[in-house]
């Protein structure tokens, strides 16, 4: 489980079919193999340690979903370490599932807010309420708005300095995790009606 708070912006440093070896400073102080980090919000475990550099396996399915395969030599990518039972939840409960991806629409500034608009598909919109929580490569934000076909989140300028997000540009892809209780709460309604429930 994570936070969505991103701790560091990694560099992909190797990707290819099956394998990103990421490079990263304040997340490796304590790694070690089997440890679980989130790469643009997706759970990988660390399969291998070398000096400043972690290396994760990827599975097809990961690729469908996500924007893994995208990455290429020197992206930049977020980081964020699993959620320790002590830990303050600052962001939202985060599972580092990645349900989908939406595309980068818009940004535009508001005083010293970025306001970014994501086109997405119907599936991932259909769990997206105004005010409630989604994580967006990983990092746990707050919608300000949603349309048929899109969704917005205001980016403060601590959000806009650690994470990858202000690197972005128009038509670029981003990774969609959206609010789990809204998808339980969808598969238990139809059960509720049931007599003896």
């Amino acid at each position: 489980m994570f936070t969505g708070i991103i701790e560091e912006v990694g560099e992909v440093v190797h990707a290819t079919t099956g394998e990103l070896r990421i490079r990263a400073r304040q997340i490796l102080a304590d790694a070690k193999l089997g440890d679980s980090i989130a790469i643009n919000g997706v759970d990988l475990t660390v399969a291998g340690l070398d000096g400043n550099t972690f290396q994760a396996n990827v599975m097809p399915e990961t690729y469908r979903r996500s924007n893994l395969g995208l990455l290429k030599q020197g992206d930049a990518v977020n980081l964020e370490r699993s959620v320790r039972p002590q830990d303050r939840l600052s962001g939202h409960i985060v599972r580092g599932v990645v349900e989908g991806t939406a595309t980068l629409a818009s940004t535009q500034a508001e005083s010293d807010a970025i306001i970014v608009r994501f086109q997405t598909p119907p599936e991932l919109l259909r769990y997206m309420v105004v005010k409630g929580p989604v994580a967006i490569d990983g990092a746990s934000l707050t919608i300000i708005d949603k349309t048929a076909d899109s969704f917005a989140v205001s980016l403060v300028q601590y959000t806009q300095e650690h994470t990858n997000l202000m690197r972005k540009r128009p038509g670029d892809s981003v990774n969609i995790e959206t609010d789990i209780i809204a998808r339980y709460v969808e598969t238990l309604l139809p059960d509720l009606g049931t007599p003896g429930r």
